[in-house]
């Protein structure tokens, strides 16, 4: 397949800069697999969709502030994202602002120095002796908001330390939000839970990958990054329970749908490791029988993943009605529910 067969044009103005007033009120888009039906929903109405024995799996990784402002000996200003830990100093990243050279270049971090070194396939940030990376975060870090929202340095900062988390994130470790999480506060877990559903989570730490496009000419080429993940033996037989008693096993993000596809789908899967899993149309899906999500970048890897669940199809003509009827795009826009 073509990666430009996976591309679409969206107006500027319906990529959300800014999360809507309360998490439970952006819009949900209902697409039906069986026949392409569409409904136009607000997301605290999910719980209709929902029903006795379903399961609903959520991914309960908590976002680092991996974003880190670094100045220059000359004054110049240098943007550094932490992606990786590779060891108790080091981390890879991805920098901005700096020319690559040979050599490691020194920048100043919250009155901190620290180590640049360029390498083949980007940065290593080397730390100082006695001081731990997630104290510098924490101190002078800020949530790794996606390069589509476009903000001044200082605006919604605040507002995004507690926004761009879920609810529920309890393990720290990645450095992009499972965006379709966003969407749920505690009381609709809730009232969830109250129609019989069950609602449990596990752990992908969301890495580089997410911010990366299909480069590739052909779809077949590209390579996923790996991603750390781990989940409890009990949500596997929790998985069983629900398959057995005709309820659902809904995923709440692209995340889990490729958590639960690598543990369980095959014969290999293990309840803790790493991901590569890449799911594009023509892959046969083993566990997930529904997805909540949001709307995704044109040639994204999320994309092709809700085209493979649902029918390359199906998903352009919802985009377009979504489009149409104005709804906000990527990771602080509106959500769709894929059964």
């Amino acid at each position: 397949m073509r990666t430009e067969e996976f591309d679409y044009s969206l107006p500027g103005d319906l990529v959300a800069q800014h999360p809507a007033k309360e998490r439970t009120a952006s819009r949900l888009l209902v697409l039906r697999r069986s026949d392409g039906h569409v409904e136009h929903r607000h997301f605290a109405d999910i719980r209709g969709y929902l029903k006795e024995n379903d399961l609903v799996v959520l991914n309960d990784t908590k976002v680092l502030p991996a974003r880190l402002a670094g100045t220059k000996v000359t004054g110049g200003a240098v943007d550094i994202l932490l992606t990786e830990k590779i060891d108790e100093k080091k981390w890879s990243c991805l920098v901005r602002g700096l020319k690559r050279g040979t050599g490691k270049v020194v920048v100043s971090v919250g009155g901190v120095s620290l180590g640049l070194l360029p390498g083949p396939d980007g940065w290593t940030a080397e730390f100082p002796e006695g001081l731990d990376a997630g104290e510098l975060m924490a101190r002078s870090g800020r949530m790794p908001l996606p390069h589509y929202i476009k903000r001044g340095t200082n605006e919604g900062r605040q507002g995004d330390d507690e926004r761009y988390q879920t609810v529920y994130a309890r393990c720290e470790g990645s450095i992009a939000a499972p965006t379709a999480g966003l969407h749920f506060d505690e009381d609709l877990l809730r009232r969830i839970e109250g129609v019989g559903a069950t609602v449990v989570s596990l752990t992908l730490h969301i890495g580089i990958g997410t911010f990366l496009l299909i480069k590739s000419e052909h779809v077949e080429a590209h390579e996923m990054h790996s991603e750390r993940y781990s989940l409890s033996p009990g949500l596997k037989e929790a998985v069983k329970r629900a398959k057995a008693a005709g309820g659902r096993v809904i995923a709440v993000g692209t995340s889990v749908v490729r958590t639960l596809e690598t543990a369980y789908g095959g014969e290999n899967g293990t309840l803790a490791g790493s991901t590569s899993l890449f799911i594009y149309p023509g892959y046969r899906f083993r566990v997930v029988d529904g997805i909540i999500t949001n709307f995704h970048l044109p040639r994204s890897t999320p994309l092709l993943l809700v085209c493979a669940f649902a029918g390359k199809e199906a998903i352009e003509g919802a985009y377009r009605e979504a489009v149409e009827r104005g709804y906000r795009f990527y990771s602080y826009g509106d959500a769709m529910f894929i059964s």
